[in-house]
């Protein structure tokens, strides 16, 4: 299911080509979920890319957001002795 939403996000992203970029965030709002899919399991990549979705309007600050990583590949800044 990850592969066929990675298909459609790509071909979004041809037809879309000619068109002139919008979105206030930074990696693009496809590339976001694109990347989520890539990344995440089916349903987390889901939450992730509709959420972000939801968030790209013109009252959104926008900026730099990228995927969140999963939990265990988070760094931790203190060590647990």
């Amino acid at each position: 299911m990850r592969k066929v939403m990675i298909r459609l996000i790509e071909w979004y992203q041809r037809q879309s080509k000619n068109t002139n970029p919008t979105c206030r965030y930074h990696p693009t709002c496809s590339n976001y979920a694109k990347e989520a899919y890539q990344t995440r399991n089916f349903f987390v990549a889901t939450f992730l890319s509709s959420w972000r979705i939801l968030r790209c309007n013109p009252l959104s600050k926008g900026g730099y957001d990228p995927v969140p990583k999963p939990r265990k590949e988070r760094t931790h800044d203190h060590e647990i002795s």
